[in-house]
């Protein structure tokens, strides 16, 4: 197999022909409250959607269907790892789908490839997961925590949960209701997995016109697991879908491979769309927070449509870097996301007149009648990313909502839209100040950013358009609850 020579590297892992694993004794490291020291909370990138060999094709002619290893996607683990390392990441997760009984290939041969991993390079924390083939929906992201146990609780929830574990006869599996059955099943888990909804709207055929994944099952997922179903992805993989093997461009190309109603700025219309989807949530009141990924298959210089992961889409997470706080701050949505590393730090913090603070992910509760200032702080990081672009943060936009009782009319959020001449420079970062005077009810707080000055709203990505020319941040939002 080819690999561009910036992209070369050289693997050292255990050979893995003698790892063998069953559901009674699965093969595991240590775990790590006993392997990892408390360090300082940090924004940590990482990607949590990425495919590898064990994402196969089946050969139905046999009974059972027979996988087969690389044919939906290419490259080992431990290349992953290692292509995440070099695009600066501190975590990933493996999530290759599913089929006719996948949780055994996951289990006899992707989780001792994992392990083997993890050894290789161990500056990459390394989660477990897959894509879960969704009931009655698409697809989601399941990430399991890192336990003694992650081999057998993957298997368990595959086994018994996944809509393609029993193909061909997937039929009675492919119900929402099954997912709810699924999702409370998961909920009642120890160690609680997480589920994000993958590129929600990429069957969409025109704005707010949703197929199999719609605004009411994900609130129906979330009410059902709300420790477990977290939010979604805001920015789609797919991201190289118009460059060519030579970094050309390829004119057809649609970006993340959204073939009906197109991304905006990279980003799924449910999460791009002032007043939409991600608003309407957020206006309940409810967690569901946005993440970016690489949905990597296969790298655009191999002929597909892919980025390494961390090479375009970065999700970060301030998080100690340890398995267990990475999975609680996720769950906490202390999450911002970027896409050409156009920035790499971002703090929200909500500061009321009582001294109290609340920062991304976070709720302050504030007097009524109370007021409170709003603090942003970017850093835009003075180097070149991986498009060889030093690109520049020209405006920055402040979204604030109404979170309303559900019974009052729906009220689009302001937006606050700032350039480079409105902010404050404090040594490498750029300061936004917003004061928010008289409150009398609850609001939500959100962030994004981006290098198009020109571009008030994030428009329809054409066919045909570079990635590196579009590039925008999102920050989780910051709520206000009254005392």
């Amino acid at each position: 197999m080819r690999y561009p020579a910036l992209y070369s590297v050289i693997l050292s892992f255990p050979l893995l022909a003698s790892c063998k694993s069953t559901v009674d004794q699965p093969q595991s490291n240590i775990p790590p409250s006993s392997t990892q020291q408390a360090t300082t909370p940090e924004w940590l990138a990482g990607d949590h959607h990425i495919h590898g060999k064990y994402s196969a094709r089946w050969d139905w002619s046999t009974t059972p269907p027979t996988p087969i290893l690389r044919g939906d996607a290419q490259y080992a683990t431990a290349i992953y790892a290692q292509m995440a390392k070099h695009h600066n990441l501190s975590w990933m997760v493996t999530t290759d789908h599913g089929g006719p009984a996948h949780s055994k290939v996951n289990l006899h041969q992707a989780y001792p490839e994992l392990v083997a991993s993890r050894e290789a390079t161990p500056e990459v924390l390394q989660f477990y997961g897959m894509e879960f083939d969704t009931p009655g929906a698409r697809h989601c992201s399941l990430i399991i925590p890192h336990t003694a146990n992650e081999a057998e609780q993957l298997f368990r929830i595959e086994k018994n949960f996944n809509r393609r574990e029993v193909e061909p006869n997937s039929v009675p599996r492919d119900t929402n209701a099954f997912m709810l059955k699924a999702l409370k099943s998961m909920q009642a888990e120890k160690d609680k997995p997480l589920l994000i909804v993958n590129h929600p709207a990429r069957l969409a055929d025109k704005l707010a016109s949703f197929k199999k994944v719609t605004p009411e099952k994900l609130k129906g997922w979330q009410d059902a697991a709300p420790d477990v179903v977290i939010g979604m992805e805001g920015a789609p993989g797919h991201q190289a879908n118009a460059l060519n093997p030579n970094g050309s461009i390829k004119k057809s190309g649609k970006r993340g491979g959204y073939d009906h109603f197109p991304t905006m700025g990279g980003f799924d219309q449910m999460t791009a769309i002032v007043g939409g989807v991600w608003d309407r949530m957020l206006s309940e009141g409810r967690h569901w927070w946005i993440t970016a990924a690489s949905d990597s298959h296969m790298h655009y210089t191999e002929g597909r449509t892919d980025f390494w992961p961390g090479e375009y889409s970065k999700t970060y997470v301030f998080a100690n870097k340890q398995y267990a706080d990475i999975m609680q701050a996720m769950r906490d949505g202390k999450i911002f996301v970027t896409t050409g590393d156009l920035i790499d730090s971002l703090s929200v913090e909500v500061k009321s007149n009582a001294n109290l603070t609340a920062n991304i992910g976070e709720t302050i509760a504030i007097t009524s009648g109370g007021d409170a200032t709003v603090r942003i702080r970017f850093h835009d990081p003075d180097n070149h990313n991986f498009g060889r672009q030093n690109p520049k943060v020209e405006r920055v936009d402040v979204i604030i909502g109404n979170v309303t009782s559900g019974d009052e009319p729906d009220v689009v959020p302001v937006v606050h839209r700032f350039t480079p001449d409105k902010w404050r420079v404090d040594g490498q970062y750029g300061v936004i100040e917003i004061s928010l005077n008289d409150i009398q009810q609850g609001h939500y707080i959100r962030v994004r950013g981006t290098n198009n000055a020109d571009e008030l709203e994030p428009e329809i990505d054409p066919p045909g358009e570079d990635p590196w020319s579009d590039l925008w941040f999102y920050s989780n939002p910051v709520f206000i609850i009254l005392n």
